[in-house]
């Protein structure tokens, strides 16, 4: 039920951030075209293209992870007997929790201050708290995978879950 869950989570998010890069490449051939035959161009679009891609890039890893698609190397791993790489798999999902808790519980504060200052950006006024929720929210969703994860795996179960696990 969770796995269905984050499958449609992960699916809506996907679907939501391939629609903003739609819309990034459309604001950005518009500002092209702009500048070329018009001779202005939109005030703020570069800043906005950033902020998409910070979301893309983060909200991404999010869902690499679930589905098991984020970079590794694996070529020594996959050698190694079912036993040994579960092992190996618990011992990188604790690592990944704790280096995700990191992240997140340190960019959480990072924009909790840039909301209690005030902070904007430069061109078109965002707060900044906003992109830099990005982070936040991509770790904290890569912590409660991991840990998702991890908990499977102390009750027996294999560490892949996700749509796309590389045992299935």
């Amino acid at each position: 039920m969770i796995d269905k869950a984050f499958d449609r989570a992960m699916r809506a998010m996907e679907i939501l951030l391939a629609m903003a890069l739609v819309f990034a490449v459309a604001l950005n051939f518009a500002n092209v075209i702009g500048r070329f035959l018009l001779q202005t161009s939109l005030i703020g679009s570069e800043e906005i293209q950033v902020f998409i891609l910070i979301y893309i890039a983060f909200l991404g890893a999010a869902i690499a992870t679930w589905r098991n698609e984020h970079l590794r190397v694996d070529v020594v791993v996959l050698r190694l007997p079912r036993v040994a790489r579960n092992l190996l798999q618990a011992g990188e999902l604790v690592v990944l929790a704790v280096l995700a808790g990191f992240v997140a519980f340190n960019s959480f504060n990072y924009a909790r201050q840039m909301l209690e200052i005030g902070r904007k950006s430069d061109m078109i006024s965002l707060p900044m708290w906003i992109p830099h929720g990005a982070v936040s929210v991509g770790f904290a969703l890569i912590l409660v995978i991991a840990l998702l994860k991890t908990i499977r795996w102390l009750h027996g179960g294999s560490v892949e879950v996700g749509a796309r696990s590389p045992d299935a």
